[in-house]
């Protein structure tokens, strides 16, 4: 943390050298000067706590010091030093802007004690200030994420804490939990969030494509590259970039990835010299990377890289505390944004709600909670407003004991969970794929991978 900055000007050598000498023993960065004239410079030369002056000086007096500070730094406090002689005067500088006055001769005590109350008070009046800018900026769409649960409030203290640092996060969670909005979360809380944060999902594109999302490529570099694109790692130098379902990378795009972390540079296609890049990553899985690191389906390099901190989000299932706050959320939302007057649950829209096992985690809970409020035809959302599977209370546990001597594989338990969403879902794909928290696309390869192709 930076030490106080404070100005002392007094034109009495002495009482200079004994205020630096004080305020020096207590931490305190001091500038001093003996001429008031001087001062005047100072105040515009640097950014400053807090202002120490005598109240009378020659050609430049301590009121019209203070009348300067006020122009050009609000919140910088200033203490008036003064005679006997002269404390109806300092009281008077005190209406007009002045923290406090001290009495010459001064005592010791006296002096670090007003020191440390202006200063104090002027921390205060900041971080107030820094906490209406963060209130401001969530009201204008800043990341915010509501959760009673004492779990979920530890997890995004160690998120915030892991923001400060500029180390790459592996965020795990089931599809739907959230995990690009802690993304978003841990770069606002960073020294990058004046940068940009962009985001990829690596599930969507082809190998070729995602290179081309990712590194960009030269005029000419291909047929129909009529220009240059600026890729996404590129565009998000100073700031984050976010990969999600980072596991869908082809083991070749791994190793493309795994340079830019080393090296820190990247090669845009048909160029010849590489462009340093300086870029915080962060990556999401709904799989359990290390077991694929196990099988070669995912680089133990590259694991390593992108797993420097691991942060995983608790399925809303695991948080049911939460499904009150976050329907509630919801609901207020999009019945602003229909212009509908809806403001709340029954009691047995709730308490249905509670029940259900949310296989879709917090995005099948929005789903729900908009749908209803299309629905809805007065102030409250009732269960008749809700889709049939909220009657569903419970989904296939996973086989977590062996069954003979034969334990069921992360493969097999994926398969047998997306066959029961699409049993319950009458093999609606879409509907299965946003219960699922995944795209048509990705679970086409699925069904694919799985042979449950129609």
């Amino acid at each position: 943390m930076n030490k106080p900055k404070i100005l002392v000007i007094d034109d009495e050598q002495t009482a200079v050298r004994n205020l630096q000498h004080i305020l020096n023993k207590e931490g305190y960065e001091v500038l001093v000067t003996q001429s008031s004239q001087n001062a005047l410079k100072l105040l515009e030369q640097h950014s400053l706590d807090l202002v120490l002056t005598d109240l009378r000086m020659p050609n430049v007096d301590g009121m019209e010091i203070l009348r300067r500070v006020k122009e050009l730094s609000p919140d910088t406090e200033v203490v008036m030093i003064t005679g006997y002689a002269t404390v109806s005067s300092a009281i008077s500088a005190m209406k007009m802007g002045a923290y406090h006055y001290v009495i010459k001769p001064y005592k010791l005590d006296e002096v670090r004690q007003v020191v440390r109350e202006a200063l104090e008070k002027r921390r205060l009046r900041r971080e107030n200030m820094e906490l209406k800018e963060r209130l401001a900026k969530k009201a204008q769409g800043g990341v915010s994420i509501l959760t009673e649960d004492p779990g979920m409030q530890k997890l995004l203290q160690t998120a915030r804490e892991v923001a400060q640092s500029d180390c790459s996060v592996l965020i795990s969670g089931e599809s739907g939990t959230g995990k690009e909005l802690l993304a978003r979360y841990i770069h606002e809380h960073s020294p990058r969030v004046a940068g940009p944060l962009k985001a990829v999902n690596c599930g969507v594109f082809t190998e070729e494509l995602l290179a081309n999302e990712l590194f960009g490529h030269e005029k000419g570099a291909f047929t129909g590259a009529d220009r240059y694109k600026i890729g996404l790692i590129e565009s998000a130098i100073g700031g984050t970039l976010f990969l999600d379902e980072v596991t869908e990378m082809t083991l070749a795009m791994q190793v493309k990835l795994l340079r830019v972390l080393q090296e820190k540079e990247v090669l845009p296609l048909g160029a010849t010299e590489p462009i340093k890049v300086n870029v915080r990553f962060l990556a999401a899985t709904n799989r359990d990377l290390s077991q694929m690191v196990k099988e070669g389906g995912f680089r133990q390099d590259l694991y390593f890289r992108i797993n420097v901190m691991h942060l995983h989000l608790p399925s809303l299932a695991e948080r049911k505390q939460d499904i009150r706050l976050l329907a509630q959320f919801f609901l207020d939302r999009f019945s602003a944004v229909m212009r509908k007057p809806v403001k709340e649950l029954s009691p047995e829209a709730l308490t249905r709600l509670q029940d259900y096992a949310f296989p879709g985690n917090v995005r099948e809970l929005e789903n729900i909670i908009e749908r209803a409020v299309v629905l809805a035809a007065g102030e409250r959302i009732e269960t008749a407003h809700l889709p049939a599977e909220v009657d569903i209370k419970t989904f296939p546990a996973p086989e977590a004991e062996p069954t003979g001597t034969t334990i069921p594989s992360l493969d097999d338990q994926e398969r047998k969970y997306i066959e029961w969403v699409l049993a319950q879902t009458g093999q609606n794909k879409s509907k299965a794929a946003e219960i699922l928290g995944i795209n048509r696309v990705s679970l086409w390869r699925k069904l694919k991978k799985y042979h449950l192709e129609d």
